[in-house]
């Protein structure tokens, strides 16, 4: 894990106050102990370090605090089941260490993320394409950024490949620490309602929050819709934000926008209401002509090299924001043609076919449906479309995900996607339920060759599920596998 730079150093006695925290020694013994650095794993603790042991859900982090004093742990910060399991340093004991956590590393880091201009990012789809379009036109006005997100980190040139969406609350502050250091005006990150849930922002304020959409995803985890849309609007409080941007097509963004306690300023494809809306969007072969209309009568025109009516609410969001964070309309209409999608998502792979291929990350009933949409508008024949549910992740969309890939698809073909633990084929029968004769190959190399093999001119060959990945898990080993490459590779084959 990175840290900054510039040296950190509380009391253990500073820390047990800011939390609210038990220890099982003296005031007196705190005060004299140093801590230079926190961690919430066991691996990458540091001397001098407080180590967060956490409870999960197969193991408690307390039983990898011999490790983590090896290493240089001074202190462990734990609850009380944890507490047990300790031996040698001082423990620090909260109902919550999770939520502590989050707390501690804001405060250890002096609140990095009011220092920078914050911008965050949820919703069920759009959130990795709306951070890569807003750090790009960052990037390119000369206001250097950080980015966050399930792809990359972007601390400058700096580039580091993403564990998860939404970084643990102590990393989170790290990052931001090391981007302030860095002299970076901004950061943008993608919030996940796993990391609401899970207080991994806990301690974190944003200048602005945006709001994508929402639609079926995650409930093996939040187990309801409603679970799940409560996890998102916590992020639009003034405990994490000043602002509020939200797209009102989504009708629970138009709840969102009636319950939030924030300042509000709406997005909207086509309701000319909304204070941010396109006045014309006319397809090309390249992509499109834009009009943008926003706050106060700014036009922002232009080309842009994107498809589907999904990505342009994307830029709208983008763009948006850029224009509250204080860059010139008329700079960002200058922009436009330089701006790209995010990895993997409707990334074209072209090797001189007579047929479009694209490799797409969706993997939510929605998004399955709304690429093959956008893979129909650009389709001059067929649509043939791939694609797997992942085990160990929410059954319940399995089912709806099959029927969006038949009914968007002329030639649909079921294959894997990262079964876990689970078994292929088990998964494959619950994306199948009440389709007659559907086409299923197991190996997904073999799908995508069958798939390309298929094409014929003017046809779109894409494959869901994957995107920018580039292994595939089976039975907890990871085995290097990257839908771009295997698709390039049956192209090749075939021509």
């Amino acid at each position: 894990m990175l840290r900054p730079i510039s040296n950190q150093s509380k009391s253990l006695d500073e820390i047990s106050k800011v939390i609210s925290a038990q220890s099982n020694i003296d005031i007196s013994e705190m005060n004299k102990i140093c801590i230079t650095g926190i961690s919430q794993s066991s691996n990458e603790v540091e001397e001098g370090d407080i180590f967060i042991a956490l409870a999960g859900e197969k193991a408690h982090g307390a039983q990898f605090a011999a490790d983590a004093i090896q290493r240089g742990a001074k202190a462990v910060l734990t609850d009380t089941a944890g507490a047990v399991l300790i031996t040698g340093v001082p423990v620090l004991i909260t109902s919550n260490p999770r939520r502590s956590a989050g707390v501690l590393g804001a405060w250890f880091y002096s609140e990095p993320m009011r220092d920078l201009y914050s911008v965050g990012i949820t919703g069920t789809n759009g959130k990795t394409t709306v951070t890569t379009i807003l750090h790009q036109i960052m990037s390119l006005a000369g206001r250097e950024s950080g980015l966050i997100g399930t792809i990359e980190t972007r601390i400058g040139s700096e580039v580091l490949i993403s564990k998860r969406t939404t970084p643990e609350s102590t990393e989170l502050q790290s990052l931001a620490a090391i981007m302030r250091e860095r002299h970076m005006r901004n950061l943008i990150m993608e919030v996940s309602s796993h990391a609401i849930t899970l207080d991994r922002i806990r301690g974190s304020h944003f200048a602005v929050v945006g709001f994508t959409n929402l639609s079926q995803d995650h409930l093996d985890f939040h187990k309801t819709m409603d679970k799940y849309f409560e996890a998102k609007s916590a992020l639009f409080t003034f405990e994490y934000a000043d602002l509020a941007i939200i797209n009102i097509d989504d009708s629970y963004g138009r709840k969102l926008q009636e319950i939030t306690e924030l300042p509000v300023i709406t997005l909207s494809r086509t309701n000319t209401e909304a204070d941010w809306h396109y006045s014309d969007i006319s397809s090309e072969y390249y992509g499109a002509h834009i009009a943008i209309r926003g706050s106060g009568g700014i036009l922002i025109e232009g080309k842009v090299n994107l498809h589907g009516g999904y990505n342009y609410d994307n830029l709208l969001m983008a763009v948006a924001i850029a224009v509250e964070s204080g860059i010139d309309p008329i700079d960002i209409a200058s922009l436009l043609p330089k701006l790209r999608g995010a990895s993997g998502r409707l990334e074209s792979v072209v090797l001189g076919q007579k047929f479009a291929a694209f490799v797409d990350y969706a993997h939510s009933p929605d998004a399955v449906a709304r690429v093959l949409e956008t893979a129909r508008e650009l389709s001059m024949g067929r649509v043939i479309g791939v694609l797997g549910c992942g085990g160990d992740r929410d059954r319940t969309k399995r089912s709806a995900m099959g029927r969006a890939l038949k009914e968007g698809s002329d030639v649909a073909i079921f294959t894997s996607d990262n079964p876990r633990s689970e078994s292929a084929e088990d998964i494959l029968k619950e994306m199948t339920t009440g389709i007659e004769a559907a086409s299923v190959i197991t190996d997904r190399a073999q799908a995508i060759r069958s798939a390309v093999n298929e094409a014929g001119d003017g046809d779109v060959v894409i494959i869901l599920g994957k995107g920018h990945e580039t292994g595939q898990d089976i039975a907890g080993v990871v085995h290097p596998f990257d839908d771009r490459i295997e698709l390039a590779k049956a192209i090749e084959e075939k021509k």
